[in-house]
Parts: C-alpha cells; sequence; structure tokens
C-alpha cells in the first residue's frame, strides 16, 4: 500500500471518530440522563481528541 493510501485510510478513520463524536455528544446532551448520560460524553469527547490527533497526524505528515 501506498503511503497516499494509507493516509486516505487514516484519515477516513478519523472522519469516522468526528462522527461518532458527533452522535455521542447528542445523545448525552438531550437524549440520555444521569450517570450514562456522563459516560457518553467522556466516550464522546474521547472520540473528538483521537479523531483531532489523527487528523492533525495526517495533515503534518
Amino acid at each position: 500500500m501506498t503511503p497516499g493510501m494509507l493516509k486516505m485510510w487514516i484519515s477516513i478513520a478519523g472522519m469516522g471518530f468526528m462522527f461518532l463524536a458527533i452522535m455521542t455528544i447528542y445523545f448525552s446532551r438531550y437524549k440520555l440522563k444521569g450517570v450514562l448520560r456522563f459516560i457518553t460524553a467522556i466516550f464522546a469527547y474521547l472520540f473528538m481528541i483521537v479523531a483531532g490527533i489523527t487528523l492533525l497526524i495526517v495533515f503534518l505528515y
């Protein structure tokens, strides 16, 4: 696999993490209550951090 194709797949995975983050943030803010809301919010922000780091690495290298 060429380096360009590898970067493409890694960036698509980063975009997938962003989509998961958006959906879990939405559910944690508007649909859930209690402890489940807190847990999904933690996962959502972890997804967002991983997506940001992934896309930053792809763009810089």
